[in-house]
């Protein structure tokens, strides 16, 4: 069996297990939701109807030392982590994640949390996948597939969407489209799709009656949407990201802050109870125009909505975002037909239409992803006749984000942890980079007795941001920092040696070691440069890494990939 028929066969498992996974992840949500909502109102009955407000509380309190200590990747909304770790892990995956994400997810949902299953299931089908091409020992490239095979499988089997699966595999997963990864994603979102069909149904995930446009006039009312798409996108990838920030400076341990941003969510949800969860039901009711709604409660609903989505990401919760923004979607489309349809009732169509093609358009606008969002908004609601609207306000949807963001809802947590990637390419640079490649050797060093007032003379003449400590041996004694050194001689320590003042509880790198793993100590630890040590002996300094110097060595790296790729490209067209 050739090598890209073996690949299909494991896209074939991969797909059966994400498809069961799928499954058993619903299965969990409605379990956990029975438990809470149900049991909580028995348990809870002397609150009355607040009782709502103690179960998100209760749920936090559960996941957040689940995920703290026993997955930390199962934190948020999934798709980031498997972005990072196809990016720059050769789509490694810890078998574990898939287990936790399972739980945390689907406890996060049934207890309130305001959020979404699709990344979750993303994130377990990808580490089924992981753990498949693991256990095979299979290449980086054949595993990065099957880590898109399992994210793309469990998207179509929960969604029922085969296709839309197929397209967020390839289009936010892998970021690229290659001959090698078309056939074995789609097999496995095939596969996947099948087992949820027999489970779930042959079923759209949203009953939706035959919109049409009035007429080709009416495209520009959806261009406009669009342009309002937009920027309720880019909000909610602000507000989780400052909501994020927000609880990192709480002076509390981290598995606490989940129940402190389920209390928030609680009281959110008392205004309307589909603030809680997936939303689903709302969004079912904006879709059909059971009822007609305030122009001015459907604005209220999706700024609540942000506000209860981003508190439970940003706090530690574990969930999606993609039905988050579907339901915003839905909520500025129809609050907009409304609006539109009292200006010009004769010449546009039912508010119900704006609002599925706004799910769409807030996806897309906030994912980058265009062809995943209509193809997914396609399959949701099996509605074709609205294909070319939707099309419209996506692409306008899109660019306008762009413009006003450059950061997508997905990749914007690898901007912060210091990787400047489109969707994730080329940094797995950082792990064909050797440390020794990279690291400064010509480093200037002080002995340990050297008094702080002839350091202060030498920091005056030098560009370094620190200095090691080294004998005449050149055995690493600590490090001090230009920083230390300002504030020793504000105190009055000039004449004290520097030994007394430096750092000796070091965080070291070693010359075997890779780019990415010097830039995750630097980045975990916050500092501007480690000493590289030899491996056999961890006194001897050999060198400094610096921010500087990985930041260097990579974009040299990329230089060299993008003239080597230039150079195939053309080799292959004049063959």
């Amino acid at each position: 069996m050739t090598g890209q028929w073996a690949l299909i066969l494991l896209g074939v498992v991969t797909g059966l297990g994400a498809g069961g996974g799928a499954v058993l992840f619903r299965w969990l949500i409605r379990t956990f939701t029975h438990l809470f909502f149900d049991s909580g109102a028995s348990l809870f009955a002397f609150m009355g109807s607040y009782y709502v407000i103690v179960l998100p509380i209760i749920g936090g309190a559960i996941i957040g030392p689940m995920i703290c200590f026993l997955a930390p990747e199962a934190k948020g909304h999934g798709v980031p982590e498997i972005m990072e770790a196809v990016a720059i892990r050769g789509g490694r995956i810890r078998a574990r994640v898939a287990a936790v994400k399972s739980l945390a997810s689907s406890i996060c949902i049934g207890s309130g949390g305001s959020v979404g299953r699709e990344g979750p299931i993303a994130q377990i089908g990808s580490a089924l996948g992981s753990t498949l091409a693991q256990l095979l020992h299979m290449s980086d490239i054949r595993t990065r597939t099957l880590v898109a095979c399992g994210a793309g499988g469990g998207i179509a089997a929960t969604f029922n969407a085969p296709l839309g699966g197929a397209f967020f595999a390839l289009e936010l997963i892998l970021g690229r489209w290659t001959a090698e990864a078309f056939a074995p994603v789609v097999i496995a979102t095939v596969t996947a799709a099948a087992i949820g069909r027999s489970i779930f149904g042959d079923v759209p995930s949203f009953a939706v009656p035959e919109y049409s446009i009035s007429s080709f006039i009416e495209l520009p009312a959806f261009l406009l949407l669009g342009l309002l798409a937009a920027p309720v996108a880019v909000a909610l990838t602000r507000m989780i990201t400052l909501a994020e920030d927000l609880f990192e400076a709480i002076p509390l341990p981290p598995y606490v802050l989940p129940a402190i941003g389920g209390l928030l969510v609680g009281c959110v949800g008392l205004y309307d109870h589909t603030l809680y969860g997936v939303g689903y039901g709302k969004i079912q009711e904006l879709l059909t125009g059971g009822t007609s709604p305030l122009l001015w409660s459907l604005l209220l609903l999706a700024s609540l909505k942000i506000l209860a989505t981003s508190t439970t990401l940003g706090s530690g919760g574990s969930g999606g975002v993609f039905s988050p923004s579907l339901y915003l979607g839905a909520a500025l489309g129809a609050g907009f037909g409304i609006l539109l349809h009292r200006v010009m009732p004769g010449m546009t169509t039912v508010p119900p239409a704006y609002a599925l093609v706004g799910m769409g358009a807030v996806f897309a606008a906030a994912s980058h992803a265009p062809i995943t969002s209509v193809l997914i908004v396609f399959e949701l609601t099996a509605d074709y006749r609205m294909m070319l609207p939707l099309m419209v306000a996506c692409g306008t949807s899109v660019l306008t984000a762009r413009a006003m963001y450059r950061f997508s809802i997905y990749n914007i947590k690898l901007v912060r942890r210091g990787v400047h990637v489109q969707l994730g390419h080329d940094v797995n640079l950082l792990n064909d980079i050797k440390v020794e490649d990279a690291m400064t050797t010509d480093v200037v060093t002080v002995l340990p007795e050297t008094p702080l007032r002839e350091l202060l003379k030498l920091s005056e003449h030098s560009t370094c941001d620190a200095f090691p400590l080294a004998d005449a041996q050149q055995r690493l004694h600590g490090l001090i920092t230009c920083d230390e050194v300002r504030r020793a001689v504000s105190d009055g320590h000039l004449d004290d040696p520097v030994s007394s003042l430096a750092t000796h509880r070091l965080i070291v790198a070693f010359p075997h070691e890779t780019l990415n793993d010097a830039l995750r100590k630097l980045g975990l630890h916050d500092v501007a440069q480690i000493p590289v040590v030899d491996p056999e002996d961890h006194t001897r300094l050999v060198g400094m890494i610096t921010r500087k110097d990985t930041v260097t060595a990579y974009n040299r790296a990329l230089v060299r990939a993008h003239t080597a790729l230039e150079e195939t490209a053309k080799t292959e067209l004049f063959e």
